[in-house]
């Protein structure tokens, strides 16, 4: 699977790719993450990519010329044009059965927002799919395309070390419980010790246990999914 993330600030990737499950990922050929800089489709002498907004008011906008440009001209690096994500405040917000729809796509774009937003013709030309990772503000769209990267790619084949991982998370799957508790070594720590019932080798029994476990936790700290 491949992206392309478009961004005034490249350099944030560069610690984030290098590290942990999607550096495995990329230097085994599953995933491919390509980082653009908007600047270089500025046309001025300062490589300008920001102006005041008509009519006033507070900050700066993303000009339409380098972003459009830039998109265009990244979409045509491939046969395939990609799906072009926005990240913005103003998308649906992201959650697993989005994260699903968008590892479904081999190719995603994702662009980036800086200073108080983009030109809204960038919206209106290059018809993007709109998306959120939550009602709050951050001071650039680089949190959320990696969010995006995040969890998009444990769906793609061969990623996981095991591939029940990322059925058996929190909403994964059409799921609407939290995932149970887990416990690993050792045994008892600090007068606290795992249940017996994970201990005994019985998987049924390991079963029920978790599965009744996942409801009670979605029962005490997400009752809204129940009812939902």
């Amino acid at each position: 699977m491949r992206f392309d993330v478009l961004t005034l600030f490249p350099d944030i990737f560069q610690g984030y790719l290098g590290q942990s499950l999607l550096n495995r990922a990329i230097q085994a050929g599953l995933v491919d993450v390509r980082v653009h800089n908007i600047r270089d489709w500025s046309k001025t002498k300062h490589n300008t990519v920001d102006d005041r907004p008509f009519g006033g008011g507070p900050g700066m906008v993303m000009k339409v010329e380098p972003v459009v440009e830039c998109v265009e001209a990244v979409r045509d690096e491939d046969p395939d044009p990609g799906h072009l994500v926005m990240l913005t405040p103003q998308g649906r917000r992201l959650d697993q059965p989005i994260v699903e729809e968008l590892a479904r796509h081999p190719r995603l774009l994702l662009l980036c927002g800086r200073y108080e937003g983009f030109d809204e013709r960038i919206r209106l030309l290059l018809k993007p799919d709109e998306i959120s990772i939550g009602d709050f503000i951050l001071n650039g769209g680089e949190v959320a395309a990696m969010t995006v990267i995040d969890a998009t790619i444990r769906l793609v084949p061969g990623v996981l070390g095991d591939e029940d991982s990322s059925v058996c998370d929190s909403f994964s799957g059409g799921r609407r419980w939290l995932e149970c508790a887990q416990y690993t070594r050792p045994r008892e720590y600090r007068g606290l010790e795992a249940p017996p019932v994970l201990l005994n080798g019985h998987h049924e029994e390991i079963a029920r246990w978790r599965e009744e476990n996942s409801r009670q936790r979605t029962l005490e700290r997400r009752k809204d999914l129940i009812e939902d």
